[in-house]
């Protein structure tokens, strides 16, 4: 099985350890940038990009404006899920092109299920 690599996007420290985490126990290589002025220099150093985890509520830019870009820097083919707090926007993330939302916090143990079924390339859309 080749290597899944995960790209990331959150501000919050304990939140993008967590994921991290999370994702490391399923042998997916992440790397975590938490500023979207960074996106530029991470994607040039890091290997392709998988798997997108975006919080929303992003300094400089919120996380509408960072998928825009990132669609246009890495195109429509990796899946960018929206991973906030902010479970009532979960229908405008659907509108605006997401591929999937999990809401946080977190929860260990469904994360497992939900990170198979985005990898199989099914839908995850869960508030809570």
């Amino acid at each position: 099985m080749s290597t899944i690599n995960a790209l990331i996007l959150e501000d919050d420290p304990n939140s993008l350890e967590i994921l991290a985490r999370l994702l490391k126990a399923h042998q997916i290589t992440s790397v975590g940038v938490d500023d979207p002025a960074k996106i530029d220099d991470v994607l040039s150093q890091s290997p392709s990009i998988d798997l997108v985890f975006l919080d929303l509520e992003m300094p400089n830019m919120d996380g509408y404006e960072v998928l825009a870009y990132l669609r246009k820097r890495i195109g429509t083919n990796v899946r960018v899920i929206a991973c906030t707090v902010h479970v009532n926007e979960i229908n405008h993330a659907r509108e605006r092109g997401f591929d999937g939302f999990i809401g946080k916090p977190l929860k260990p143990a469904k994360f497992p299920d939900q990170l198979q079924r985005l990898l199989a390339g099914q839908q995850v859309w869960e508030a809570k």
